[in-house]
């Protein structure tokens, strides 16, 4: 019996797996919108569990399974035992056994690490505090679909060297493309947490505005993420004067940025 595929960050698959998973994507979406019915998940369960909540990861998830003809179940710490204490190992083994595959979305990695490592089933991660793969993986398909093959190419990344950040990174090692990289003082890439192979595929800027010449995306993310509200207000601060730094340089509004633009929705309108 062949071990477990887990994705838990975007590393855990090749650059061949990730193929098959596009040109899996297209037939799929193709079917989709022709209303063709294609079920090949019938019978089969997603489990999601949420300790952080999240709309859009929710609907996505939960829509896909059941357009594919399977069904999703979810779950919150506030219902489940883990809120109430019980141990990560024995939670997934008892979910595990009445599911066909979890989605977890966590706080820090070890948390999904632990609970994969007790699985029968293969577990997704949905967002941690250190990775984002899902996330990822959909905003290169989104460019792949728009602009050909990422290979080759610049991504700019304007704002924290967050957990998106780091799998943007991940993702420049595995399908050959730079990412240019501007963040405030204090929150620089830090390539052991990003879980990087090298420096070869990554430049840090100071000035955003260099970050993002000559770029074929630029994307960036909400300055605080869920989890770091404590650093809210100085996290304000800091990406405030960055973003003074930017409309001084022309950044805001410039017509020296070409690429696609991917600016995540935060939910929150003030942000």
């Amino acid at each position: 019996m062949s071990p477990i595929k887990h994705f838990l960050q975007l590393k855990d698959l090749s650059r061949d797996e990730f193929e098959h998973i596009f040109a899996r994507t297209r037939i799929i979406k193709q079917r989709f919108k022709a209303y063709q019915p294609y079920h090949p998940l019938a019978d089969r369960t997603l489990v999601m569990i949420f300790e952080k909540s999240s709309t859009r990861t929710r609907l996505s998830f939960e829509a896909g399974m059941q357009q594919l003809g399977g069904s999703a179940i979810y779950l919150n710490t506030r219902d489940t035992q883990l809120g109430r204490g019980e141990p990560v190992e024995d939670a997934a083994q008892v979910i595990s056994r009445m599911s066909d595959i979890v989605m977890i979305r966590t706080f820090e990695q070890g948390i999904i690490e632990r609970f994969a490592a007790n699985s029968r089933v293969p577990v997704i991660n949905g967002l941690t505090n250190e990775y984002h793969p899902c996330q990822i993986l959909a905003d290169i398909y989104t460019y792949i679909e728009q602009r050909g093959s990422i290979q080759g190419k610049t991504v700019a990344w304007i704002g924290d060297s967050n957990n998106v950040c780091n799998t943007w990174l991940q993702a420049a090692e595995i399908f050959d493309f730079n990412v240019h990289v501007s963040t405030p003082p204090g929150y620089e890439v830090e390539p052991e947490r990003a879980g990087l192979f090298g420096e070869d595929h990554y430049e840090e800027f100071t000035d955003p505005m260099d970050a993002a010449r000559g770029a074929d995306l630029v994307t960036t993310d909400v300055w605080t993420s869920m989890g770091f509200e404590a650093e809210a207000e100085a996290r304000r601060k800091a990406f405030n004067r960055a973003i003074a730094g930017a409309q001084a340089s022309g950044l805001i509004a410039t017509r020296e940025v070409d690429g696609i633009q991917l600016v995540w929705l935060t939910g929150k309108p003030e942000k």
